[in-house]
């Protein structure tokens, strides 16, 4: 499952540094999904997702950060922990309970975004 960031955020930015997909955000920035990945144009994710790479997104959240599900992948294939949890120092880094995800699928979406070769 993705990792959420909750209402209990103090925007302190530690998470934003530690994430390797580049997938979390400060709240009401907008952001794109070619940042920090190898994502480029039109894309497909393995979801099914169709998206723009290179297009401006709405941000999730205006008020806090916030991670962007389609790009979290709870730092599989980099990490053996979600680092944005790891180093939050309010503990608001959590499981998104709507959005689950196993760890085949996490790691394809991993391969997705940072092709090896």
């Amino acid at each position: 499952m993705a990792i959420i960031i909750t209402e209990e955020c103090i925007n302190c930015g530690a998470c934003e540094v530690e994430c390797p997909n580049t997938a979390i955000y400060e709240g009401a920035q907008d952001w794109r999904y070619r940042d920090g990945t190898s994502l480029r144009g039109d894309i497909q994710f393995p979801n099914g997702l169709v998206a723009d790479a290179d297009a401006f997104q709405k941000p999730v959240s205006d008020e806090y950060y916030f991670i962007v599900p389609d790009k979290c992948t709870e730092c599989k294939g980099f990490h053996e922990e979600p680092q944005c949890a790891a180093v939050c120092p309010v503990d608001c880094c959590v499981p998104d309970e709507n959005r689950v995800e196993n760890e085949l699928e996490l790691l394809g979406k991993q391969k997705f975004m940072h092709p090896k070769g």
